[in-house]
Parts: structure tokens; sequence; C-alpha cells
């Protein structure tokens, strides 16, 4: 199984730590990707307009100041860096070891800045979203396409693909062919911080379960005993399956 999730907009780092090291990122052909976003955002970051080319306010120079110095800063575990609303609520810090050992399979963050990254990856804290325009490199998303539908339908394989990314990030990857026929989408009603919040909770869910779900309809069940769920087929070819979840 494959479950994709989006990255936090608040990111966590510390103050001391070894760098990062691209090369020993998960998906590691995704490195020559990894290091033309790396160097086009750390010259945009330097830029006077920098907040405007990377759609943020003005008052987090801190962290768009961060961007120039992604290669000494220190990495962290991805599971520690993304920090907001869903993180809070899926808890990585807080798993038995079965349940790590099913986030560190299962897991797989969605990254404007590194393409796709797994839990224990050590990445550095960044500011870029997946829908900005680089300068001299056009749309993310339309950068890390190709190079992304290669490895994330190898990491997919024969298992469900539950996507709970939101539109920006799916815009990176959209499963096709054969996996297609397994992809299931999470949505949940509500404004956007409930819905970020139960999606997490979604998430800690399928970590928990004994055996691995392989249909849609076995993901439904699995997560049956905390919400209310509801499946809808595809409405054509290449569409994903659509699971509504609402906390019980």
């Amino acid at each position: 199984m494959l479950v994709l999730l989006p990255p936090s907009e608040s990111k966590t780092g510390r103050s001391r730590g070894k760098p990062l090291e691209i090369d020993s990122l998960s998906f590691p052909s995704l490195a020559p990707q990894r290091r033309e976003v790396i160097e086009a955002l750390a010259r945009v970051s330097a830029r006077p307009d920098a907040h405007e080319v990377l759609g943020v306010s003005p008052n987090l120079t801190e962290e768009v100041a961060r961007n120039t110095v992604l290669d000494s800063a220190p990495a962290v575990p991805a599971a520690q860096v993304y920090s907001g609303v869903l993180y809070d609520a899926l808890d990585l810090g807080d798993l038995t070891p079965g349940q790590r050992r099913r986030a560190n399979r299962w897991l797989v963050v969605v990254s404007a800045l590194f393409g796709a990254v797994r839990p224990k990856d050590r990445i550095p804290p960044y500011r870029l979203s997946m829908a900005v325009n680089l300068p001299g490199m056009g749309p993310l998303a339309s950068h890390w396409r190709e190079a992304l539908e290669a490895e994330l339908t190898e990491a997919a394989g024969s298992g469900l693909v539950v996507d709970a990314r939101s539109s920006t990030y799916a815009a990176a990857w959209t499963p096709g062919g054969e996996t297609a026929k397994k992809w299931v989408h999470i949505r949940v009603p509500g404004a956007t911080h409930m819905a970020k919040h139960t999606r997490g909770l979604v998430v800690r869910q399928l970590l928990s379960v004994d055996r691995e779900p392989r249909t849609p309809t076995a993901l439904a069940r699995a997560l049956e005993p905390a919400f209310e769920v509801s499946l809808t087929k595809p409405a054509r070819t290449g569409r994903p399956w659509v699971l509504d979840a609402t906390a019980r």
C-alpha cells in the first residue's frame, strides 16, 4: 500500500545536526531534479521580491532565508519536519513499533522541493509550495510529473494507492494504467482545518490495522471502527475511487 500525503506549510527544524545528503534519500533517482529545485529556490530566495515569487507573506523573512542554505542546514527526519494540522493528528512521534514499521513502508510525502520522501528521510525545513512557478524552471508540478510517475508507480506495486493529498500536490502525479484501478481518494467534508485533521486521523487508523487492505472495499472496512465511511466507484476509467470519511 502507498499512502500519499501533502507536506505541511509549517515545518520544524534544529539548530544542530548533519546537513542534507541528497543521495541518501528515498527514491534516489530523483536526485538530479532535487538538486535543480534546490539551486533554483536558493537563487529566488535571495532576491528582494522572493516572497512575491514564492507566494508567501513578507513577514516570513526567516523562513525564506532558510531556502538559501538548504545544503548546510541541519537535516531532520521528515516525520519531525512536517508539523501542521494533519501531522499533529497523525502524531508520527507516538507510534507503536508495528505502526512505525507500517508508516516507514507505506507513507510518502509528495514535496515541492524533494519530489517524494518517506518519514525516515532526513531533510531540512524549507518554504516552497507545489503551486509555485520557479523562474527558469516553470511550474513545479510539471517538473516532477515524469520522474514521480516512474518512482511512485513502482512504489505502489500491486497495492492500493490511498491519496490524502490536496489538489495542489495531486497535480504532480496521477496514478495511471493498472495502478489507477486501486487508487482511492480520501475525501473529508468540512472546513480546511478540520478536513486536514480528519485526514491525519484516517491515516493514523490505517497504521493500526492488523492486515493491509488490498481492495477499496477492504480499506473502507478497515476505517469503519473509527469513521462513518461511504465508498464511490470511479466515474470513468483513470479516475479514483472516492472514500468519504467522517470521524464518529
